[in-house]
């Protein structure tokens, strides 16, 4: 079986402590997820209005508009993406505030990364309604719920950054993905990085997801982008 410790996930942080804040996007990137900071209520809750994320953590005690507001606003608006709030009090009214508000889990400071990691994952795997789709290309699976990629029966292992590029290409497999879209969706909304680094990673899944198999699927549009076809 393939071994992942998280699929492709964008998620948005809203903390004020930039600190803090840093320290997670880093620890969260290097697991796999794409991760959107804001660090105001009022920021927070417009990323979250204007960008679709996987999941959303959230500090309650904001600048501007506090975490309970945002998350409140986001609930009567329809909204219903996984919300795990994140604060420095500590008691069962607190916590039951937040649920309250809608809410899908609490931590408090301080935390453990270790446990808000393995709290995060289940958030996502749980989603807002429903479980992730399996993708196919071909013989090619990728399955985001069971954490799985495979070409027909053979099990093809993955990093977490690799399957961050793959689920973002099998998403619209067939279709043409630019490099921004690519960095903005496997890595985060503001990367600031060498952007060849699309091409490492195009050719690293080359070579566990078509030379393998005499495969060609991942092809390049000059010009445009890459694209995940179905055929030999």
């Amino acid at each position: 079986m393939a071994s992942f410790r998280l699929y492709a996930m964008r998620v948005l942080l809203v903390e004020d402590e930039k600190r803090l804040a840093e320290l997670l996007r880093s620890g969260l990137g290097e697991e796999g997820f794409a991760v959107d900071v804001a660090h105001n209520g009022r920021e927070g809750l417009w990323m979250a209005t204007e960008n679709r994320y996987d999941a959303i953590v959230l500090d309650v005690m904001l600048p501007l508009v506090n975490g309970y507001t945002v998350c409140r606003r986001l609930r009567d608006a329809g909204d219903w993406t996984p919300i795990m709030m994140l604060t420095a009090k500590d008691g069962e009214y607190d916590e039951a505030e937040a649920l309250d508000m809608g809410a899908d889990d609490f931590v408090s400071k301080p935390f453990s990364y270790v446990v808000l990691l393995a709290r995060l994952r289940a958030l996502v795997r749980r989603g807002g309604h429903e479980r992730p789709v399996v993708l196919t290309a071909g013989d090619l699976v990728v399955d985001p719920a069971g954490l799985r990629c495979r070409r027909g029966e053979a099990e093809i292992t993955l990093t977490p950054k690799e399957f961050a590029v793959l689920h973002a290409l099998a998403r619209r497999a067939g279709e043409v993905v630019s490099k921004p879209e690519l960095l903005e969706q496997a890595w985060d909304f503001a990367y600031e990085g060498d952007p060849s680094i699309v091409e490492v990673y195009i050719s690293a899944l080359r070579r566990k997801i078509d030379a393998p198999f005499g495969r060609s699927t991942l092809v390049t549009v000059r010009g445009a982008g890459y694209r995940l076809d179905g055929g030999s």
